[in-house]
């Protein structure tokens, strides 16, 4: 998974490499790794995407599609939910720091800027909008 982020990876796949069952290789896998499998390739292709945004002049639609979405809108909304800013905001961010970091070796920068995915993408937004709710019905009143 780590070399081809950008390939599609269903749990059956990667079960029938591994020679076990679905359900036996998503367990295993979360045990060793702390989360499951999609959210591990979810990473995976937003380092990608930073990278690329960082070190090449592609187009955020070209970066999108290369680090593995099919979507453009399903890209930019994951990332910024993910890291906290647009694709647009990271590449001019990380343009400027970048010159910062050039005596650090790669894995080391790669590690830091890793994302946190303790929860699901989806689970987050879900908490941001119930909170949300609260601060507005905690202002009616």
């Amino acid at each position: 998974m780590d070399g081809a982020a950008d390939q599609h990876w269903p749990i059956s796949k990667l079960a029938s490499v591994s020679g076990i069952s679905e359900a036996h290789f998503a367990r295993s896998f979360k045990e060793a790794f702390g989360i499951p499998p999609h959210r591990y390739l979810l990473t995976r292709r937003i380092e990608r995407a930073r990278a690329m945004l960082r070190d090449t002049d592609l187009s955020i639609t070209e970066v999108a599609f290369a680090a593995g979405w099919n979507s453009l809108g399903t890209f930019t909304r994951t990332f910024r939910d993910v890291t906290g800013q647009t694709p647009g905001q990271s590449q001019v961010e990380q343009k400027v720091i970048v010159h910062a970091f050039a005596e650090v070796p790669h894995c080391f920068v790669s590690a830091a800027q890793r994302p946190d995915l303790k929860i699901a993408v989806s689970e987050k937004r879900r908490i941001q909008f119930a909170d949300s709710d609260v601060t507005e019905e905690e202002e009616v009143t």
